[in-house]
């Protein structure tokens, strides 16, 4: 059961999640990941997703990140039930509406930093000279003009993480999705990663879902929502 203690959201919905339930099998035995998650994002949020290892946290990202779909439940996202799109789909979806930023960083490494912030773009129909500048813009954004030409190997793990926060915005997505962003980094790094998504929600409005197992950084969201035994156990804001 949900134990709701926070104050209703006037904002719209940009992502909804109504009875979300994910089965595994294994072997003969099937369990539930989720079990019945319900959870609506509102437009400017910045909500944290907490709970031990094991609780379904995974999980429930790779749901709401539309990496993966649910065994029963609906996915609306902006109102429009996504559930049971097909993959090609969803990938567009992903692609222009949702931004990621990832522990493991997931940068390429051969390439440079101005090439792997304009991935996402590669996919879309902005042409070579106006993906190059929107690179530009966007590393410039994170602190990085002046590392457009280095390749991961030549960057520390948190000037990787911000050409992957780059990367996230390339598009200037609806939603951000930081699965465990500081985990990789050292406290210096994490806290600079953690300070620039406070400034893109405070002084640029975005939306950002936050996943961690650190209970401190979770607490910095405006909404926390904690998750055991794929169930969500209490949502709190400040």
């Amino acid at each position: 059961m949900i134990k709701s203690l926070s104050k209703p959201n006037k904002a719209p919905v940009v992502l909804q999640l109504k009875d979300i339930v994910k089965t595994y099998n294994s072997g003969n035995v099937q369990f539930n990941a989720l079990d019945g998650v319900n959870l609506s994002i509102h437009k400017g949020e910045f909500v944290s997703i907490t709970g031990p290892s094991g609780s379904g946290k995974s999980t429930l990202m790779h749901i709401i990140g539309l990496l993966d779909i649910p065994t029963s439940g609906q996915v609306l996202l902006e109102g429009k039930d996504i559930s049971h799109f097909k993959e090609h789909q969803l990938a567009q979806i992903r692609n222009v509406t949702l931004g990621f930023v990832f522990q493991q960083f997931n940068l390429l490494p051969k390439t440079s930093a101005l090439e792997n912030a304009i991935l996402p773009l590669l996919y879309s129909d902005v042409p070579a000279s106006q993906r190059h500048q929107k690179g530009i813009e966007m590393l410039t954004k994170v602190g990085l003009e002046s590392k457009l030409k280095n390749t991961p190997a030549q960057l520390s793990g948190g000037q990787q993480q911000r050409v992957a926060i780059a990367r996230a915005l390339i598009n200037d997505p609806k939603i951000i999705l930081a699965d465990e962003p500081t985990g990789n980094l050292d406290s210096k790094s994490g806290r600079d990663v953690m300070d620039f998504f406070h400034q893109l929600h405070q002084k640029e409005g975005r939306t950002i879902i936050f996943v961690t197992h650190d209970r401190e950084l979770a607490n910095e969201a405006d909404r926390i929502v904690i998750i055991k035994d794929g169930k969500i156990e209490i949502e709190t804001k400040k």
